[in-house]
């Protein structure tokens, strides 16, 4: 067992490990470059039954495990959307760790319960956020969108969906853009609505959902005795970063009494800068809200601010209280562990407001406007470049974009094209983009968002695409 002296010594050991990592993680790959199977041929088929020196397993982390991560942290990771960490959030994951605190009730950890509701009040003010929202911190936007899925739920069955099960109600039905992350459809069938009675709805130039063709699929679903129970609305989806028409969506959702939840999971963060917020043009109409710090707030993952404007319809939806649960402070605080799905709670809080309170609100505003820049002037090289074309107007710090040589005109051969340059750009290990498939075309996208980049990384990413798509 390690005593508290060889722990001090190790940590200080790790803790100048992460410092050089981070210093030098350009000298990484961005994409772990191994095999499948390759990390678990490197692991012992069974465990050790005597104990083994914490020099050993670091030295065996260095060597065996580290090939095989993908860096995330990486300033020339522009896959995916990022899940970005910094300096003062490790920190305080490191505290977080070393506390190892499970803060389901305002009992069992005072302070990340009151911390994590002032936090997020702080949140909701940087972004402009209407009053009236009450905020919780969930593991993701997924189980986020779990939660507004099954509190509309419950809603529309007169609470009845928890109590009796879904056989002796109406048909439910729900409504999103076929733009909309893959959570969505996930959380409706956890709710046991039934993923054919997800609408996805039609979409205009610019992906974003046409609110007269949500309104009539509500209309033709109420004649058909289903009820509507949920519409859930994106900013800045995963594929392009469409970004839907809150107010008239909302405006439909309030004449039909259909619950409206908004997953900006990604663009949410953006709203930090007060120029982003015509994105949220009529949120007075949602019932909740979501967006990730730890994709571009520069908060480790998992921390994802879920925004609920009547906390008592989620706790209603949620809550079971077995006398272990019980507490003499209840009904006088807030017990978090009625506003998520799991039980158990970490104390993330704590990450968010070193976050904020070591950079600040300009600070943060400083480095998101930089990534946005960024991707507006890749945007101008992308379109005055012969060869590539630009297949979805940029939203944010997301450019996407595909590779179309002169002369190449069959989409067979060009989405052949795109698909063998993201792979060999991937392979090469300087930089890491991930594809997207856009009105059937097969696309590149470009997002820039992690805490390190500066305009020199995406210069010399733009310079590897050119460089390699001639050499195809």
């Amino acid at each position: 067992m390690m005593d508290i002296e060889e722990f001090r010594r190790q940590a200080h050991r790790m803790v100048d490990w992460m410092a050089d990592y981070m210093g030098g993680i350009e000298s990484y790959p961005v994409r772990a470059q191994v095999k499948p199977g390759e990390i678990a041929a490197k692991l012992p088929d069974g465990p050790p039954a005597q104990s083994e020196s914490m020099d050993l397993i670091f030295e065996d982390f260095q060597r065996d495990v580290m090939p095989g991560m993908t860096h995330w942290q990486h300033p020339s990771f522009f896959a995916y959307f990022t899940a970005n960490s910094s300096p003062p959030s490790v920190l305080a994951e490191m505290l977080t760790a070393a506390l190892g605190a499970q803060c389901m009730l305002w009992q069992t950890s005072p302070a990340a319960t009151e911390m994590e509701t002032k936090v997020l009040d702080w949140l909701r003010q940087m972004t402009g956020l209407p009053d009236g929202f009450h905020g919780v911190i969930q593991d993701s936007a997924s189980g986020a969108i779990l939660c507004a899925i099954l509190t509309a739920r419950e809603q529309a069955t007169g609470w009845q969906g928890n109590k009796a099960g879904l056989k002796n109600v109406p048909r439910l039905t729900a409504y999103t853009s076929g733009e909309t992350h893959s959570a969505t459809e996930k959380g409706i069938k956890i709710a046991g609505m039934g993923a054919d009675n997800l609408r996805k709805l039609p979409v205009d130039e610019n992906f974003a959902v046409i609110p007269e063709e949500l309104e009539r699929m509500i209309v033709e679903d109420k004649a058909a005795d289903a009820v509507p129970a949920i519409v859930i609305a994106s900013i800045g989806a995963t594929g392009v970063g469409a970004v839907d028409p809150l107010r008239r969506i909302g405006e439909i959702c309030k004449k039909h009494g259909v619950f409206l939840h908004v997953d900006a999971a990604w663009a949410g963060s953006a709203w930090i800068l007060p120029e982003t917020r015509w994105m949220m043009d009529g949120m007075e109409y949602a019932d909740s809200v979501v967006f990730n710090p730890h994709k571009w707030m520069f908060t480790n993952f998992d921390c994802s601010a879920h925004y609920v404007r009547d906390p008592d319809a989620l706790i209603h939806t949620l809550t079971i209280l077995p006398e272990f649960l019980k507490s003499r402070e209840q009904g006088q605080v807030i017990d978090y562990r009625d506003w998520s799905v799991p039980l158990g709670r970490r104390f993330r809080a704590l990450k968010l407001w070193f976050v904020i309170r070591s950079y600040g609100v300009e600070g943060l505003q400083e480095m998101i406007r930089a990534h946005i820049g960024y991707a507006e002037e890749l945007e101008g090289r992308i379109d005055a470049a012969e060869d590539f074309e630009l297949v979805a107007p940029r939203v944010l710090a997301l450019t996407t974009f595909r590779y179309h040589p002169k002369g190449v005109d069959d989409e067979a051969e060009l989405d052949r094209l795109n698909e063998a340059l993201i792979m060999r750009l991937n392979d090469g290990g300087k930089l890491y983009l991930t594809q997207t498939r856009v009105r059937g075309k097969y696309a590149i996208r470009f997002n820039i968002g992690q805490t390190w980049t500066e305009r020199r990384h995406v210069e010399a990413g733009w310079r590897e695409i050119v460089e390699t798509a001639s050499g195809l």
